[in-house]
C-alpha cells in the first residue's frame, strides 16, 4: 500500500513538472508605442494652412560703426574711439536713445603682408573695428541719421545694413494665425466632402513661421563731406506669415 501511494505521488509530480515546462512563462507583451504613434499620424486628414498679413514697418534697425587702421594698436584704437564717439553723438542728436544703441562687435586685428623675398609675414599695422546695432523708432528719420553718421565718422564710417521691421508684431501674428487656421479648416472640409466623410475635431496642431524682418543693404563710404543727396529710406510693406499643420479626425 505504501509503495502504491509513493508511486502515485511521484507520478503526479512528474506530470506537474512536465506541464509547467510546456507553458510559455513570459512577461506580458509591451504596447507598440512607435506603431501607435505612426498609426495615429497615418489616420484622419492632414492639412497645411497659411495666414499672411501686411504691415508697414515702424522701426529701422541699423548696423553701423567705424574701422580705423594705424601702425600701432594704440593709434588705431585712439582713431576708432574718436570716430565712434562722434558717431554716437550724431545718433543721439538724431533722437536715438541710449537704450537703442548696442555694441555688436569690437575687434582689434593685426594686419600682415607676405614678403616673397623672406617668405615671411610682415606686420604692417593694426585695425580696430567697433560696430553697434541702432534702433531708429521713427523710420522717416532713418535716412537723415545715416547721413549724419557718415559725416560724423568720416572715412572711418561703415554702415553695414538696415532692416525695416515692426516693433511689436504680436497683433499681426494674431490675425495671420486666425487666417491660417481658417485656411486649414477650409481645406480639410473640402477634402472630407470630396471623400464623402464627416470632418471631426482636430487632434494635432503645429505652428511654424512667424515674423521675420526683411533686411536691406545701405552702404556709405563715410566721407566727411558727402557729395550725394540725402539717403532715401522707403519702408514699403512687410509680410507677416504664420503656417499651421493640423490633423483632423474622420467621424
Amino acid at each position: 500500500m505504501g509503495k502504491k501511494l509513493w508511486l502515485g505521488l511521484s507520478l503526479g509530480l512528474v506530470l506537474i513538472i512536465t506541464g509547467l515546462a510546456g507553458c510559455d512563462i513570459t512577461s506580458p507583451p509591451k504596447a507598440n508605442i512607435t506603431g501607435s504613434i505612426f498609426n495615429s499620424q497615418s489616420t484622419g486628414i492632414w492639412v497645411n494652412g497659411e495666414g499672411k498679413v501686411s504691415a508697414v514697418p515702424d522701426v529701422a534697425v541699423l548696423s553701423l560703426g567705424v574701422v580705423a587702421q594705424a601702425s600701432t594698436v594704440a593709434q588705431a584704437q585712439t582713431q576708432a574711439s574718436s570716430s565712434m564717439n562722434a558717431v554716437v553723438s550724431a545718433l543721439k542728436s538724431g533722437g536715438v536713445a541710449d537704450k537703442d544703441i548696442k555694441t555688436q562687435v569690437f575687434n582689434i586685428q593685426q594686419l600682415t603682408q607676405y614678403d616673397n623675398k623672406t617668405q615671411q609675414q610682415t606686420i604692417t599695422g593694426y585695425s580696430v573695428t567697433n560696430t553697434v546695432t541702432v534702433k531708429v523708432r521713427n523710420v522717416a528719420n532713418a535716412g537723415t541719421i545715416i547721413d549724419a553718421v557718415a559725416k560724423a565718422g568720416g572715412d572711418n564710417t561703415r554702415i553695414n545694413s538696415i532692416s525695416l521691421t515692426v516693433d511689436d508684431p504680436t497683433p499681426y501674428e494674431t490675425s495671420a494665425r486666425q487666417l491660417a487656421m481658417a485656411d486649414a479648416k477650409a481645406k480639410a472640409k473640402q477634402m472630407a466632402d470630396l471623400a464623402g466623410v464627416k470632418l471631426g475635431a482636430p487632434t494635432y496642431i503645429n505652428e511654424s513661421g512667424g515674423f521675420v524682418p526683411l533686411p536691406a543693404t545701405v552702404t556709405n563710404s563715410g566721407s566727411a563731406t558727402p557729395a550725394f543727396a540725402p539717403t532715401p529710406v522707403s519702408p514699403g510693406t512687410t509680410d507677416i506669415t504664420v503656417d499651421v499643420q493640423i490633423n483632423y479626425n474622420i467621424d
